[in-house]
């Protein structure tokens, strides 16, 4: 099984203090055991974005991505005309969001897709399912 992270996701496992990181830091770890885990190249310049505003420690970041993300996946034209799309039948959902949903949509080996963001998480694609994180 293959899963992606949405940013929500990482950000929350990487920062102890945010009120998404107990689900997260489980989730992701019990994920890692039996799965491969990707990210959007959206999630990576987003969270590295927040690293660059200093929410976050840069080689943490580079850390993350590196040890635990078996694949970045690239945004290309499908992905923008997808996220299009899905962007177009649920203006709630941020174009953020709306590439990284459609990035896993395009990849079948994707099965699941974990946020925090309570619209992507109601915008689950046609080969996925989608595990919102809790706070606890």
């Amino acid at each position: 099984m293959a899963v992606v992270l949405d940013s929500d996701a990482v950000v929350a496992f990487l920062d102890r203090a945010d009120a998404l990181h107990d689900d997260a830091d489980e989730t992701i770890r019990d994920l890692l055991s039996k799965n491969r885990l990707f990210a959007s190249a959206v999630t990576y310049g987003e969270v590295l974005t927040g690293a660059r505003l200093g929410r976050h420690d840069e080689k943490r970041v580079r850390g993350f991505f590196t040890d635990l993300i078996s694949e970045i996946l690239p945004v290309d034209a499908k992905v923008a005309d997808k996220a299009a799309d899905l962007r177009s039948r649920r203006k709630s959902l941020r174009m953020p969001d709306a590439l990284i949903l459609a990035t896993a949509d395009l990849h079948p080996e994707v099965d699941l897709v974990v946020t925090g963001d309570q619209r992507a998480a109601k915008t689950a694609g046609s080969g996925f399912k989608v595990k919102l994180l809790q706070e606890r």
